[in-house]
């Protein structure tokens, strides 16, 4: 898909990033929104280089006013606080893509029976500590190691019991 072709959430991201990486700017949504970035909803944006991931934050309940200003400012903090990578820099902006997915909100899960790494999202929980694993992500392929990754990230051990809650994403690429 070409540039002017992109999703407007794609397109807003990327614009984010470019503005803040390039000027230390934060821009505003637009003044026309789509229908998805008026609702309010948990977003987050990955960044990925070379098909490696390049950063990646979000939020699993919505903390702004609509989804257009979450992807905002998810896309400034995916490319300059995912404590795993440095700050992208204006000489990679050229070489980054990015997805968007709109999370629905979080419900308990009963039965890990009801779980498919493929479809559902899992945030664990224990105590005040949280994990959260988006889905249909490579290599996680069962419920036990979307649920290991889940509590490896919440520093949550293995054998620990957990509160576990599933959510889906509109992935927008």
């Amino acid at each position: 898909m070409a540039a002017n072709e992109r999703h407007p959430l794609i397109k807003l991201a990327l614009d984010a990033i470019e503005s803040f990486v390039k000027h230390k700017k934060v821009i505003s949504p637009p003044g026309e929104l789509t229908p998805e970035m008026e609702e309010k909803a948990g977003v987050f944006v990955c960044i990925k280089k070379g098909g490696e991931l390049r950063g990646c934050i979000g939020t699993f309940i919505p903390t702004t006013g609509s989804v257009a200003e979450e992807t905002i400012r998810n896309a400034i903090a995916a490319a300059s606080e995912d404590p795993r990578f440095c700050t992208v820099d204006s000489c990679e902006l050229d070489d980054i893509v990015c997805s968007v997915d709109v999370l629905t909100t979080p419900e308990p899960v009963k039965d890990l029976k009801t779980l498919d790494p493929k479809k559902y999202g899992v945030i664990v929980q224990s105590g005040y500590r949280k994990g959260l694993l988006l889905p249909d992500l490579d290599g996680v392929d069962t419920v036990g190691d979307q649920l290991s990754i889940a509590k490896a990230k919440a520093g949550i051990d293995r054998a620990e019991p957990v509160t576990v809650y599933r959510f889906m994403v509109k992935r927008y690429e």
